[in-house]
């Protein structure tokens, strides 16, 4: 008998085995993407957008102020750019300015982004059942590009995404909670006020849309029954919400400048077409609705080919949707239109459908073809193979100095190594797409950790000396000099414009301290100024090129000479000490 029962026994063992392995598995793929976000967070040159440099400016100027508000800021016409709570938010995360580090501004943005992929787990588990689903759609999420770009930055987007995302993971979660009369809708409106609070009131034309249309799909599109039961729900929620938004009115001393700059500046603005007419605008140049859903479909990066082959997924069993799925659909859609109305169109306006994306990729995991993941692995092994090109090139540049650790060798190998593996061995292409594009983007940051180091930053000698002294800095966007405030601590910044291509014997006259940009193979006496003293250098990338230099890049093959650069900081007996004769060429501001 026992002999009989032994061959089920082994059956379910290996059942059992296979399955805890694959627990492992997706543990270790979490671990693996908490790493990857904290990782090098305190980078200078970590994916993110130009926007982080006013809002650093805005919070550091706030804090040394005392007061919450007003918000201080010396932009021009950039004081009340958005809702106080993410300076706030950078105010605590710093100790009041005290410790004013990248890491500290940015760590809340990372723990935003986890909470957001834990909803997915969550949601992802409760509507399939199974504890596999939940990891794909947290590990979805957090394997987008646009996840990685925006949810790491000092920026609005990772709270505004998990609290306007809050109220419909509630209602996927809890079904029971469309039936709340007042209470849940009062919640919703709570948390979605605190979303306005960081991005903005405009927030509330897809969310009131959103909510509508998952009431009115639980009705069956009854609209009579819709405006019985359920319209009185969506305006409690919303009303809660402007009313919290109306707090920054209530409590800044200034509300009429934060009317003008806010509302009608910041959001009215953005229905201004700047030059063509609404309808030029809407369908072509950068801002159209073509551009605009390009973006959309492209903010995923590496798996921008399963969401592709996911929307083919859905119209082919459209008649077969589950009723969750049909709710993520409708939320995509509201999103999609509502941010098609303004002028000014991006996909980063979208960053709060994508984890309702991540969500259908997780229950339309297996239905996604393996040619779509495939084409995704392909391209990790492309651009894999670039950052090692780069890597060894940057290196063969810089003789006699290690930019590049083992592990580093390591890292892009083993990366290498299971991307094709991966390609070749279908039974895992799907268990480790994922973990490809997080490896892909550890990857790039390492490659990057070089200009973070001792090589990419002013010396501590360097850093004494500048302190309390004005100086002299290139900028290619508004308030990038704030950049410098993290390398040089304790110095008075000063930017100029460096597409006016000053050289250092010009910018030695208007400068006492001031760095200049040169290339790697740059051999010329002090960047072309005799007179003037290094006091320290560093490596940095260019973040910007001209069309003219992208050319060259591309057909000409002349990457690190526009891509990687040496930037030197000098000391000029003549700079003028006078520095409000700058003004001119201080674009930063």
């Amino acid at each position: 008998m026992s002999k009989s029962l032994m061959p089920g026994m082994e059956n379910r063992l290996m059942i059992f085995a296979k399955t805890d392995l694959r627990f492992a598995w997706y543990v270790l793929a979490c671990l693996l993407a908490v790493f990857t976000y904290f990782y090098g967070l305190d980078s200078q040159h970590i994916p993110k957008n130009g926007d982080e440099y006013p809002y650093e400016h805005i919070t550091r100027l706030t804090a040394v102020s005392g007061n919450l508000l007003p918000l201080q800021s010396q932009l021009d016409h950039m004081r009340n750019t958005k809702p106080p709570l993410l300076f706030w938010q950078g105010i605590a995360s710093t100790a009041h300015g005290r410790n004013w580090t990248l890491r500290d501004l940015r760590y809340p943005s990372v723990i935003y982004t986890l909470l957001t992929a834990t909803m997915l787990f969550m949601l992802g588990r409760r509507l399939s059942g199974n504890n596999e689903t939940g990891f794909i759609a947290a590990l979805t999420f957090l394997a987008f590009f646009t996840t990685y770009r925006f949810g790491r930055p000092f920026l609005t987007n990772p709270p505004e995404v998990f609290w306007i995302s809050l109220p419909f993971f509630v209602l996927l979660y809890w079904r029971r909670a469309f039936a709340s009369r007042w209470l849940i809708p009062l919640l919703f409106g709570i948390s979605i006020g605190v979303g306005f609070l960081y991005k903005s009131f405009a927030l509330g034309l897809p969310v009131t849309l959103g909510l509508a249309g998952w009431y009115l799909h639980q009705r069956q599109y009854r609209v009579a029954e819709f405006l019985k039961q359920d319209a009185l729900k969506v305006m409690i929620t919303i009303s809660v919400a402007v009313a919290m938004f109306a707090l920054w009115f209530v409590f800044d001393p200034d509300p009429q400048a934060v009317w003008h700059e806010f509302v009608v500046g910041e959001n009215v603005g953005k229905f201004d077409p700047h030059g063509p007419s609404y309808l030029e605008k809407l369908f072509w140049g950068g801002s159209s609705i073509w551009s605009y859903m390009l973006a959309f479909l492209t903010n995923p990066g590496l798996l921008t080919f399963p969401v592709i082959a996911l929307f083919f997924v859905a119209y082919k069993k459209r008649t077969q949707l589950s009723n969750e799925e049909k709710l993520l659909w409708i939320w995509i859609a509201v999103t999609l239109l509502s941010f098609a109305l303004p002028s000014q169109r991006s996909g980063r306006y979208l960053l709060a459908a994508m984890p309702a994306v991540a969500l259908l990729c997780a229950l339309n995991w297996q239905q996604i073809g393996r040619k779509a993941f495939v084409a995704s692995l392909a391209f990790a092994a492309a651009l894999v193979a670039g950052i090692a090109y780069l890597a060894v090139q940057l290196q063969a540049e810089m003789p006699g100095i290690q930019l590049y650790p083992p592990i580093f060798w390591l890292l892009i190998t083993g990366t290498g190594i299971l991307t094709l593996l991966a390609i070749t061995v279908p039974a895992i292409t799907r268990p480790c797409v994922n973990i490809v594009a997080l490896l892909v983007l550890l990857c790039f940051a390492a490659f990057l950790r070089p200009f973070d180091g001792a090589l990419g930053n002013y010396s501590a000698e360097t850093q004494h000396y500048a302190s309390g002294k004005d100086v002299g800095v290139p900028c290619n966007f508004r308030a990038m000099d704030e950049g410098y405030r993290f390398m040089l601590p304790g110095a008075e910044i000063r930017g100029y414009n460096e597409n006016q291509n000053f050289s250092a014997s010009n910018l030695a006259t208007r400068y006492p301290i001031f760095a200049v940009q040169l290339a790697l193979d740059d051999s010329t006496q002090n960047g072309g100024c005799a007179e003037c003293r290094i006091i320290g250098q560093r490596l940095d990338i260019r973040g910007r090129q001209s069309s003219a230099e992208l050319k060259e890049m591309f057909l000409e093959g002349k990457v690190f000479q526009h891509l990687f650069i040496r930037e030197v900081l000098m000391e000029s007996p003549t700079g003028s000490k006078d520095m409000t004769e700058q003004t001119p060429y201080q674009i930063c501001r």
